[in-house]
């Protein structure tokens, strides 16, 4: 069986945007050993457009994940300068009643039962994990589908903002893996959901 990771960036204060979902103010953090860090144990995550910014070659094979899945809030960051396909990488999934149409071939829309297919993909043979990349709707809603928490926290306080998760109040429990703290102060813990 296939895993549901959410990798996911935030602030100290569980942030993973401001009230609007912007969190280009944690961008400066992802340099020197922590870009290195995510270039080479997540090369995947990284933009298809980025990729060779950041010294990941085009075709640099996936390490972790083969498939990604992402709110239209997330895919609209690419889709507003014209990138249609910003995981080209992956297989892409993006949740969304918004979109009629897919804007690129590579990119699967899921309109209706987001949490069925999810169990589709993680039930299929083979093949790597899936990136939960975003959003805290979509997180929200596979939050009793989601194995594993990556958390990349960034050295901000927000006060207020767009949460990890927006879903009701339930405790779920996860168990703490691997951490690793970079010298700019991010820290990236990794969590397993408890069965």
């Amino acid at each position: 069986m296939r895993k549901l990771t959410y990798f996911v960036a935030c602030t100290i204060d569980g942030f993973i945007g401001d009230p609007k979902g912007d969190a280009t103010s944690t961008y400066a953090y992802v340099t020197g050993e922590f870009l290195e860090f995510l270039t080479t144990e997540y090369p995947e995550t990284i933009a298809a457009p980025a990729r060779p910014v950041v010294g990941v070659e085009p075709d640099a094979p996936n390490r972790r994940f083969d498939t990604v899945i992402q709110g239209l809030g997330s895919y609209r960051v690419g889709l507003d300068v014209g990138v249609t396909s910003p995981y080209a990488h992956l297989r892409e999934f993006v949740a969304t009643r918004s979109l009629a149409e897919s804007p690129d071939p590579n990119v699967e829309l899921i309109a209706d039962d987001l949490v069925g297919r999810v169990r589709e993909l993680k039930a299929e043979d083979g093949g790597l994990d899936i990136w939960l990349c975003g959003g805290s709707t979509v997180a929200g809603e596979l939050i009793e589908e989601i194995d594993e928490l990556v958390i990349k926290t960034y050295p901000q306080v927000y006060g207020s903002g767009m949460p990890m998760f927006g879903a009701g109040f339930a405790p779920r429990d996860f168990e703490l893996g691997a951490v690793r703290a970079f010298g700019n102060g991010v820290l990236v813990r990794t969590y397993t959901r408890k069965r």
